[in-house]
Parts: structure tokens; C-alpha cells; sequence
């Protein structure tokens, strides 16, 4: 089925994509696509093969998947936040055959080009010419706005995301491909299978804006995209556009719920219904205030980029499950495993594991040792620690790597986060576990105030007395102007703790 094709014909003047003052309609982008998918076909992008796309945000960035799904090319979203050395190693493992490059990141290229001897098809997207590479415009320009012979069936394509690689080098988690009547159960589940208007706040690189923007254009809806995240100008284009729902990660829902009131008060979000957060433990002060501000329309979900969305929290049920993710998805099941791979009762944390389902990612591509340490029998695990209560309702401890060990006993970051996050000088806050000599770990916060507070580390113990046990409340913290984060706006936690273990030879 060429869903781009039937919304064309059904209702050829609708927005498909809107872009600052710029936008698309489902004509438009239609017959862009099939323009720049047949240039592509002539140029040698065959079926299967990969097509990185390094850029920002934009209608070209939206173009150019859709026309390398079309010819069945897998398509491969860069992280434009890494080094050049980094981009250079993504470039060489995917075995990209063509890329499209966004006019900031031409230097980069530039720089790398040597290292990548088996592109076959350099691309850029903006206005900007290199003698090197063939321009986006150019090959539209140029290319049959006749159909293109999509397969018919419910595959939406294949893709290729690199984890965040916060051990070793970033991983291509890959689906050859996605079946609509897979994921539909699900969408479901979040009001998704109609027409939206749908506001990509994230970088389209990370799975999760990405995958929801690619949602919205198979039910006929309008994707707005914002080529960098401003809380303000994300009211304001909800206003705007009457946007109906957004992905956001917990650090953007943050930032607009710290606006001031009266800034909120400017806009009119009343058209929003679907707010799906995910990528990071969102801590409850934001949530509460979230639903305030907008009305019972956030829904969580716990996945991630090798195994998809795996569980639901609905409106209904946030308040009522303080620190849930919800339970298991539609089609998807759940289980927590001690070390031995044995079930655990209910309320007790361990190793979150997913039973194998169409939906899941196929491998790490070339990487069949990192593919089988997912592996647990006949489920799959990404090393999130967790417990399911007796409702089936699942909270997420922590990474398995992030829990801190302290004289034998198992702490949580995300649980102590939780509590400092209410503290209204702390604007930020990171725990994780430090050296000791005697107990193998002890508890470390890294804070980052709001602007113009202050507070005393004995103050936010005493905050902490009553709200932790006393084992879990940090022992020492240090302040910090801002926290590491990557543009998705998952904190890189693994920057803050690094300098606190660089000298030991061991770590715990």
C-alpha cells in the first residue's frame, strides 16, 4: 500500500508537512517524493540497501526518507551531534550506499570524505553546491513525478537507528522490515490511527520523533516540524496549527512546564489530546504539572530502539500509578528475571525482558556477539532493571549498569532522582554511584539549580529525610551550570560519573 499516494488522492490540498513558513501538501509531497525516488532509482539506490540522512529537521529531511522507503532502501537517521570521527564510523559499519547531508554539516563531510570509499552517492539538501555531491533540488527538478511501484501490502519499510553507544561504539539496531498490522494494535492503544496534527518536537534522528512523525503520514496527518526545540515556540505553533499530539522526551515537557505561568497563559493548547512521553524516566513533578497545564492527555511508554514500544501508562492512570510506565502493550509480553532467568514474584526488581514479536529489531548489523547478549532464551533485553505489581503494572528501577551497589545492597537512581526533582531549587539532577573504599559504592547527586537558587547539601539531605530510606539518600553532591545531554535530551550520565572513576582499575 503507498499510503503517500492514496492521501494525495484523497485530499491533495491538505497540509502534509508544514515547516516554519514553508509547507507541503499531500500533492506537493507526493509527487516530490516520486521525483526524487525515481532520480534515485536512475543514480543505482537499489531495494535493501542503506541511505544515511545527516541533517536537521526539515522538509528535505521528511522528502528524502519517504523517497528511499519508496525503492525499498533502508533508511539510516545520523546523529548530527557527532564528531566527525564519530560520523566517519557510522559511514564506514552502515555500509551506506548514498547520503544526504544538510548544508551544516557539509564541513563534516568534508573532512571525512577519504573515509567513506563506498558511498556511491553524495546528496545535499539545502542550497548550498559541492562538486562532489548532486543537490536535492537538482534531482526533484529533474525527476518523473509518475508513481513509483511500491509493493502492495501493509510494509512501511525497513530503518536502521545507532543506539547512543554508551558503551563502546554506536550499534545499527535493524529491522529489514515494519509491518503496519505489527504496530497498529498499539497505535491504537494511543488514539494514533486518524488524522493528527502532529508536532515533531524531537530530532528526527532518534527512533521515537522519527518513527511517530512516519506514523502520522500513514493515517493521512499533518506532520509540523521544528528544526530545534523551543518550549515557547512549541505552544505557539500548537496554537498555531491546532496541533493534536507530540512525542516529547521528559526534558522538553520539563522545559515548558517550568515556563512561567503567564507565558503558558498566552497560548491556547486546548486542541491537544495526545501527549506520549518516553526515552527517559520523566519524574512525577512533571507529569502533574503537564496534565494541569493541558488536561488528561499524557501517555507514557516504555521501549526502546532495538524493541519497540513494549508498555502503555494511559491519562487515567498517571496519577493513580505514580512512577509506572504502564503495563504491557497490546501483543507484547512481559516478564522480570532474577540472575538465573527465573520469573520474580510481584514487587520485586529485576531484569525487564520481552518476549520475542513481530516488531523487534533483527540485529545489530554485523554485530552477532552484541545481537545474542540481547538474548535471554526466548525473550530479548535492552538491561533495564524493573518490578511489575500485582495489576501488572511495570516501574522501571534503572539501567542494570546505572544501579548502584552499595555494601551488597541494590540502590535505584531514578527512584532518588525522583525525590530531588520536587525540591524547587533543583532544576536538574543526576545520581549515580562513586567509589568507596569501604562499601564499594556510596550515593553521588549531581545538581543543576534554577537560575538565581541556591541550597546547601544539608539542606537536600534533610529535603530527602522522610522521602528515602536513609541508605538511599545521597552522601555527598556536586552543583553543575548544565548536564550533558544528547539532542534527543536524554541525559548523558556516563560524562557526569566518568571523572569519579577515571583512576580505579575496577569498577563495581
Amino acid at each position: 500500500m503507498d499510503a503517500i499516494a492514496a492521501h494525495a488522492a484523497a485530499k491533495p490540498d491538505t497540509p502534509a508537512v508544514i515547516d516554519g513558513q514553508r509547507g507541503l501538501s499531500w500533492r506537493e509531497y507526493h509527487e516530490q517524493r516520486n521525483r526524487l525516488a525515481h532520480a534515485l532509482a536512475g543514480l543505482g539506490l537499489r531495494a535493501g540497501e542503506h541511505a544515511i540522512v545527516y541533517a536537521h529537521n526539515s522538509i528535505e529531511y521528511m522528502v528524502a526518507g519517504a523517497a528511499a522507503r519508496a525503492l525499498g532502501a533502508i533508511a539510516v537517521p545520523m546523529n548530527h551531534r557527532l564528531t566527525a570521527e564519530e560520523a566517519a564510523y557510522v559511514l564506514d559499519d552502515s555500509d551506506a550506499a548514498f547520503v544526504f547531508v544538510g548544508d551544516a554539516f557539509l564541513g563534516t563531510i568534508e573532512a571525512i570524505l577519504a573515509a567513506a570509499p563506498r558511498v556511491r552517492g553524495w546528496i545535499t539538501l539545502g542550497p548550498a553546491r559541492r562538486p562532489w555531491a548532486a543537490s536535492l533540488a537538482d534531482l526533484i527538478a529533474a525527476g518523473d513525478p509518475s508513481g513509483v511501484g511500491i509493493e502492495p501490502g501493509t510494509n512501511l519499510g525497513g530503518s536502521m537507528i545507532y543506539t547512543a553507544g554508551t558503551t563502546g561504539k554506536p550499534k545499527g539496531a535493524r529491522r529489514q522490515t515494519v509491518d503496519q498490522a505489527t504496530i497498529m494494535p498499539r497505535l491504537k492503544a494511543f488514539d494514533l490511527v486518524r488524522p493528527h496534527v502532529h508536532l515533531a518536537a524531537g530530532p528526527l534522528y532518534h527512533s521515537a520523533p522519527g518513527a511517530f512523525a512516519l506514523y502520522t503520514h500513514v493515517f493521512g496527518g499533518t506532520v509540523v516540524i521544528m528544526p530545534k526545540f523551543d518550549a515557547e515556540e512549541a505552544l505557539s505553533l500548537i496554537a498555531r496549527h491546532k496541533v493534536t499530539s507530540t512525542f516529547m522526551a521528559p526534558i522538553l515537557l520539563k522545559r515548558i512546564a517550568d515556563l512561567p505561568a503567564e507565558v503558558r497563559r498566552r497560548y491556547d493548547v486546548t486542541s491537544m489530546q495526545v501527549i506520549v512521553v518516553a526515552a527517559a524516566p520523566c519524574p512525577m513533578k512533571v507529569k502533574e504539572d503537564i496534565l494541569a497545564y493541558f488536561g488528561p492527555v499524557l501517555y507514557e511508554f516504555y521501549g526502546s530502539t532495538e524493541l519497540g514500544m513494549n508498555t502503555l501508562l494511559r491519562p487515567e492512570d498517571v496519577l493513580r500509578k505514580p512512577g509506572s510506565c504502564g503495563r504491557a502493550m497490546p501483543g507484547v509480553e512481559l516478564a522480570v528475571l532474577d540472575p538465573d532467568g527465573k520469573p520474580l514474584p510481584p514487587g520485586t526488581p529485576g531484569e525487564l525482558v520481552i518476549r520475542h514479536y513481530d516488531g523487534v529489531f533483527d540485529e545489530y548489523y554485523k554485530k552477532p556477539e552484541a545481537t545474542a547478549q540481547t538474548r535471554r532464551g526466548d525473550w530479548l533485553s535492552v538491561g533495564d532493571v524493573a518490578w511489575i505489581d500485582d495489576e501488572g503494572f511495570v516501574y522501571i528501577c534503572d539501567r542494570i549498569r546505572d544501579m548502584v551497589i552499595s555494601g551488597g545492597v541494590n540502590i535505584y537512581p531514578a527512584e532518588i532522582e525522583d525525590v530531588l526533582h520536587r525540591h524547587p531549587a533543583v532544576q536538574d539532577v543526576a545520581v549515580f554511584g562513586v567509589p568507596d573504599d569501604l562499601w564499594g559504592e556510596r550515593v553521588h547527586a549531581a545538581i543543576q539549580l534554577r537560575p538565581g537558587m541556591s541550597i546547601t547539601p544539608d539542606a537536600l539531605k534533610a529535603f530527602a529525610q522522610g522521602r528515602l530510606a536513609d541508605y538511599k539518600i545521597p552522601r555527598e553532591y556536586s552543583f553543575h551550570e548544565t548536564f550533558p545531554r544528547d539532542a534527543a535530551g536524554k541525559l548523558l550520565k556516563r560524562v557526569l560519573r566518568e571523572p569519579h572513576w577515571a583512576q580505579r582499575q575496577s569498577r563495581v
